[in-house]
């Protein structure tokens, strides 16, 4: 049986809050779990201590037997000490979309237009 730790969707439309949970691989998202090991409410500020709750001696409980962390989940450990931070590289994360990089050369060709027009 292949354990995750992940975050369950709880709350209403709009006002999303997670719980922590161990569950097996191949339940639902909201489904089924083994146990619940924390909360995480994303609407609260993010200094607040009572934004993200673990039970970390069940985490490592968890971690001991093989279960996998979910990448949201691994961020919270990683900021709660308990796994070492992992490197992480997404080079497209700051590239413009296609229709942002369209419009920039389409404002740069009319910048040249005028400025040779200009010039006459």
């Amino acid at each position: 049986m292949a354990i995750k730790i992940r975050l369950a969707r709880g709350g209403s439309k709009k006002r999303p809050f997670y719980r922590i949970v161990a569950a097996d691989s191949r339940m639902p998202r909201d489904g089924r779990f083994i146990e619940k090991l924390g909360t995480y409410n994303p609407l609260l500020p993010k200094d607040s201590e009572e934004r993200v709750k673990m039970d970390l001696e069940r985490v490592q409980y968890w971690l001991g037997e093989g279960a996998q962390v979910t990448d949201r989940v691994s961020r919270f450990l990683e900021a709660a000490g308990v796994v070492e931070k992992k490197e992480r590289n997404n080079p497209k994360k700051a590239e413009p979309g296609q229709k942002a990089k369209d419009r920039a050369e389409e404002k740069a060709a009319k910048a040249a237009e005028a400025a040779e027009g200009g010039d006459e």
